[in-house]
């Protein structure tokens, strides 16, 4: 026997729990953390860090903060948990273990706050209403309308009363002003001729110039007259009670077609020629004519 304190060789061994512990820091050596396995990823997906933040719309500097296990530019455990869910899934990686293992380091995922039950006593809460005012105003300016535009156009029968039995008969509508009612015209004899020039508008002819006057007395004449100088005055046909007056300074040119239908005045004076019913005449007259000797009226 051997004296003394002596331990024997199965003392001197580890214990269960000893070997479990060193296996659990060598395994967890081994894997990489959340940073680093979200650049692996990104790496062998073939992206840029920038075509990563335009991707997840996460910022620039806080995915190279998050490849770096840096998590204080997040601005909370609740945005760091989002953005590595949100970096996992551009890069191709399941979420759920970084997520576990983002929560393991950081004390574990956080508590949701009690405010949702006091939130929702507050919504179930009945508000008090407030009375609309603007839509009472527009309701009231609606109906006045409403009830002028229905009074105006006789709608509700105030605004046109029935004739009392007995009263005047209805008077007949007034003509507008500046429109007489029209009348019936009476009969008139068909072709009734103008009355003849008188004596003193003849006389009162002008010397200085020749006037000539022409009348269709008995039928209708084609009449042509020009000037001294060869103008045409007029070429038509002079209907039967018609005139026509020509003037010019030295003479005037006319062709009868019918002379006898036409009465003809020269100056003042009345030209007493006998012309034949249909005989064609060819006249010039100037402001001397009718020359001394021939006939004339008056």
């Amino acid at each position: 026997m051997s004296i003394g304190n002596s331990n024997s060789p199965e003392d001197e061994r580890p214990s269960t729990e000893d070997r479990f512990e060193e296996r659990t820091i060598e395994r967890s050596s081994d894997e990489p953390s959340i940073g680093a396995a979200l650049k692996k990823a990104r790496i062998a997906a073939g992206l840029t860090v920038d075509e990563v933040s335009s991707i997840t719309r996460v910022r620039i500097p806080i995915v190279h903060a998050i490849e770096a296990d840096d998590f204080t530019r997040c601005g909370g455990d609740v945005y760091a948990r989002g953005h590595v869910r949100t970096l996992a899934r551009a890069v191709h990686l399941d979420p759920v273990p970084l997520v576990e293992a983002y929560d393991a380091a950081h004390g574990g995922r956080p508590t949701p706050t009690p405010a949702a039950p006091m939130f929702d006593a507050e919504r179930i809460r009945p508000e008090r209403q407030r009375p609309n005012w603007t839509a009472a105003m527009v309701a009231a300016i609606v109906a006045v309308i409403g009830f002028v535009g229905f009074t105006a156009f006789g709608g509700g029968g105030e605004g046109k009363r029935p004739v009392a039995e007995g009263s005047a008969s209805p008077q007949p509508p007034k003509q507008s002003a500046g429109k007489p009612a029209a009348k019936p015209l009476p009969q008139q004899s068909p072709a009734a001729p103008k009355p003849e020039p008188s004596d003193s508008a003849i006389a009162a002819a002008p010397k200085d110039i020749v006037t000539v006057v022409l009348t269709a007395t008995d039928g209708e004449s084609w009449i042509s007259a020009k000037d001294h100088s060869g103008r045409l005055l007029y070429d038509g046909t002079l209907n039967m009670g018609e005139s026509k007056t020509f003037t010019d300074k030295e003479s005037i040119d006319l062709v009868l077609g019918d002379a006898g239908v036409v009465k003809l005045y020269v100056n003042g004076k009345e030209i007493k020629d006998e012309f034949e019913s249909g005989q064609v005449e060819r006249l010039t007259y100037t402001k001397d004519d009718p020359r001394p000797g021939e006939a004339q009226a008056g």
